[in-house]
């Protein structure tokens, strides 16, 4: 049995994830801002391909190498296929016509879809009723932080909105997908698939937005 500190968050562990709540919820604020100088793809490239070089650097200054098996990066394409470009070009998509606050509501449907999909995917997840109410409990959270108000823009724009919700699912999708990487260092996964991401999105990018 585990012992109850295990299970227990530290000071620091709080921290940072407040500085990620922050960091992910930013994310829909400075994307609806360069959306009015920048294309979808445009965007999502630029996005990834700057991560992709700071990531391969900081595994590098780490100790770590990329992997040479052709299996893995397949893998890191799917990852990156499911959890970066469709993710983020549907969101990006979707906050040409609806306001950031509104996607950001639908982006936290994640947990929702991946609790759902994990109880029929996977043999060890299988919903339980505290497990779904907490769930509900968090995205009520994020409505009530962000304003009730926002929900009336519901129903207007249908197509952009089920566009972030479809990559609410994709997030879903992959976060049951990454636990294959469960033996690889986090950075390195990190890096493989952003590095997928780019590789995918710029043949895309310039097909479809022409910079």
């Amino acid at each position: 049995m585990r012992s109850s500190a295990s299970n227990s968050m530290k000071l620091s562990d709080w921290f940072l994830l407040i500085l990620l709540s922050i960091l992910w919820g930013g994310s829909f604020f400075f994307g609806e801002i360069a959306l009015s100088a920048l294309k979808p793809f445009t965007i999502v490239l630029s996005r990834v391909s700057i991560a992709a070089i700071l990531l391969n650097i900081m595994a590098r200054a780490t100790g770590y190498r990329m992997p040479s098996s052709l299996k893995m990066w397949g893998a890191f394409l799917v990852m990156g296929l499911i959890n970066n470009l469709i993710p983020f070009s549907l969101i990006f998509w979707g906050q040409t016509q609806i306001p950031s606050s509104l996607a950001s509501i639908l982006n936290a449907t994640t947990p929702v879809w991946t609790v759902l999909l994990a109880h029929f995917l996977t043999k060890d997840e299988k919903i339980t009723k505290n497990r779904f109410i907490g769930v509900l409990f968090g995205l009520l959270g994020v409505v009530i932080m962000i304003g009730w108000d926002v929900l009336s823009g519901l129903g207007i724009n249908i197509l952009t909105q089920v566009a972030v919700i479809m990559a609410a699912i994709s997030y879903a999708f992959a976060g049951i997908y990454g636990k294959r990487f469960n033996d690889t260092p986090p950075i390195v996964t990190a890096a493989g698939q952003i590095t997928g991401t780019t590789i995918m999105m710029i043949p895309i990018t310039l097909i479809v937005d022409k910079p």
